[in-house]
């Protein structure tokens, strides 16, 4: 699944609820917060069924977005936030140069847009690496719901501190580790990733391309290229284009034990 470089805006596509009812007519899903697949991952725990309603209330409707399209673009006004349903994104900024910096990659259970709550502004371009589907979240009622609800306003906290955590990963991985160990640690997290949503911790496809894993962890095109077959010459992964098999994780945790 390549991703491609439009920058066209995405098309909101309102799901019809699944009945004979005509689909001529764009009508808002009924959104079911408790019947999703992810909702341990956007919802925090020891919510009673009334909380789980009134957060079904804030979700606003669902976007479906093609593969290369923006969901949102950097600078655009800043109005909700996203929790992804399914689907892998690329967030990415441009330099005064033109060129694209991928800052992080985001999949479903996960959240976009909490950069634009301080500027009013998003100050990424939230882009589909493949065809996936957000709800969205009027930022407006998350903020009533937390006022309300004490423990989803410590979610959201949770969500912001995590937000702060991750950007000082990345900080680490550009700043003092060596190329093999940023491509090492990008590889585990992953696994983590996919393993906290019910996939196998060792068995998953790049939704993303060399060129786009390089520009997040600041490497050449050439220089990820040589070191996942470095990788799998020394019996830590096996690749198959996009399909990635990790026969090492203690190897690859190794390599980070020395990293200060």
């Amino acid at each position: 699944m390549h991703a491609t470089a439009t920058k066209t805006s995405a098309r909101i596509i309102p799901i019809e609820p699944r009945s004979a009812a005509s689909t001529t007519t764009a009508r808002k899903f009924e959104v079911k917060c408790a019947s999703c697949n992810v909702r341990e991952l956007c919802l925090p725990e020891g919510l009673t069924p009334q909380d789980v309603a009134s957060f079904e209330e804030v979700v606003y409707t669902r976007k479906r977005v093609k593969r290369g399209e923006t969901l949102f673009a950097a600078g655009s006004n800043f109005g909700a936030v996203y929790a992804i349903r399914s689907g892998f994104f690329k967030v990415s900024v441009v330099d005064g140069e033109g060129r694209e910096q991928v800052t992080g990659f985001s999949m479903g259970g996960e959240l976009l847009g909490m950069d634009g709550i301080g500027s009013g502004t998003y100050s990424a371009t939230a882009t589909a690496l493949e065809d996936a589907e957000v709800c969205v979240l009027p930022f407006a009622r998350l903020e009533d719901l937390a006022a309300s609800v004490r423990a989803f306003r410590r979610s959201l906290h949770i969500v912001l501190s995590r937000e702060i955590v991750r950007d000082h990963g990345v900080m680490m991985l550009l700043g003092s580790m060596r190329a093999e160990e940023r491509l090492a640690a990008f590889l585990l997290n992953l696994a983590k990733r996919f393993t906290r949503r019910g996939y196998s911790p060792s068995e998953f496809h790049l939704r993303m391309t060399r060129e786009e894993i390089g520009s997040y962890l600041g490497l050449k095109l050439e220089t990820v290229s040589r070191l996942f077959s470095r990788f799998q010459d020394n019996g830590l992964i096996s690749v198959q284009q996009k399909y990635v098999r990790i026969l090492n994780s203690d190897g690859l945790e190794a390599m980070l034990s020395t990293v200060h």
